[in-house]
This record gives C-alpha cells, structure tokens and sequence, in this order.
C-alpha cells in the first residue's frame, strides 16, 4: 500500500454527536473563544474554562465512534507502517474505533497539562481549578488542549510523514484553521496526491484534486473499502 496521511476534523466526529466548531450553531457561536480557548482567558477565570472541558469531556465520554472512525482505523491497522492518522479533533473516538498512535495535534480532552512542570495524565471526568499536579504537587493544571495562541503539537512529526506521502486525504475539515489548513499545499509540493473527504467544499477545496462530498459515514467507509479491495 502507498504512503498515506490522514488528516481529519470536526466533520469526522459530528455524526458521532460531537459538536463542530464553525457551523451555524456550532461551540464557537455558543461561547466566546477568547474566555473559554485562550491561555488569557484560562488566567483571567480557570474555572469558567475547566466547566467549558468538563461539558466536552462528558460529551466526548458519552458518545460513540462512527463508521468513519471505525473505517480509518481499519485502513490503519490493515498497513500500520504506511497510514499516519492526524486529527484535530481533541476527542478519543479513532482510539475507540481501534486506531493506534493517532497524532492530536490540538490536544487530547481526556487528558491533563500541568503549567508547571509539562507532565501529562489522564484526566479525571471533572477538572477544577484547585486540583493538584500528580506529580509536583502544583495547583497549575489544565486541559492538555493547544489553545488559540499556542503552537499545535507535533509538528516536526507531521511534516515528516508529508515528505513521505503518496496521498493526503484530509477528512471533515472546514480548511480554516492553520497550519493545519496548509497541509494539503505542503504534501502537493513533495508530491502527494490528494483527495478531500467532506461534507460540502473546504475553504481549501481548490488545492485537492479530487474531492468526494457527503457525511463521512458514508463516504470515508466506501473510500477505505475501494482502497483495501485494491491493497
């Protein structure tokens, strides 16, 4: 099988009842990003910003991966050395559905940051502004989210596995956001194929050569199926 990327969004979790961020009724439109995705606002009122990702986290717990997710993570674990499966989703959903070393490059709700000292855990269903640093001690933890502001994370890693793709699929992403938005550019310029999975037409759906349109439910399984049918 050639080298694939996947990069997936919002769209991949909304039929799984994940809310999406730029749509008409969207998280965005419900609360002010600047409060609740800023390191400032998270200073200014730390416990507005934990109630705001312990309403995700419980969102995120209580729902299920769809057939989308499950697809993905079928096509991974059919060539684990030649598909990479980037999300900017900060949900756990292609981990459920059975995918391995998803790269988040937004973050993880279901995981906490200490400010202080960098470690990582699992978090707790309720954060608070008080709780302790399992391992300093530190009242300075937070969600283990890129906010708006912050470097996404591993992004050395990413760009590795764009000079080495075949094909770059981007799936349910609105083609907004950066860097994550110039992905589809950086694999075009090392040669890649690319192909849009979504809903409607991204704002980048000009870049790809081929765009299939339609819930990723049912367009993402069929694409994986034709994909694996041809190994």
């Amino acid at each position: 099988m050639e080298r694939i990327v996947i990069l997936s969004g919002a769209g991949l979790s909304a039929e799984s009842g994940l809310g999406t961020f730029r749509d008409a009724g969207g998280i965005w439109q419900k609360y002010d990003l600047e409060e609740v995705a800023t390191p400032e606002g998270f200073a200014r009122n730390p416990a507005l910003v934990h109630q705001f990702y312990n309403a995700r986290r419980a969102n995120c717990a209580g729902a299920a991966p769809n057939a989308a997710h499950r697809a993905l993570a079928e096509l991974q674990q059919a060539a684990p050395d030649r598909v990479t499966l980037v999300t900017q989703n900060i949900d756990d959903l292609l981990e459920r559905a059975g995918a391995r070393d998803v790269i988040h490059m937004h973050g993880e709700v279901m995981r906490a940051l200490c400010a202080s000292c960098g470690h990582r855990w699992d978090v707790p269903m309720v954060m608070q502004p008080q709780d302790p640093c399992p391992a300093c001690a530190q009242p300075d933890t937070r969600p283990d989210i890129v906010w708006f502001g912050e470097i996404p994370y591993h992004m050395e890693d990413i760009g590795a596995a764009l000079s080495q793709a075949d094909l770059f699929v981007a799936v349910g992403t609105s083609g907004a956001v950066y860097p994550a938005a110039g992905f589809v550019s950086e694999a075009r310029a090392f040669g890649a194929r690319t192909l849009e999975l979504n809903l409607e037409p991204s704002e980048t759906s000009r870049l790809f050569d081929t765009s299939r349109l339609g819930p990723a439910s049912e367009i993402v399984p069929a694409w994986v199926a034709e994909l694996l049918q041809r190994g």
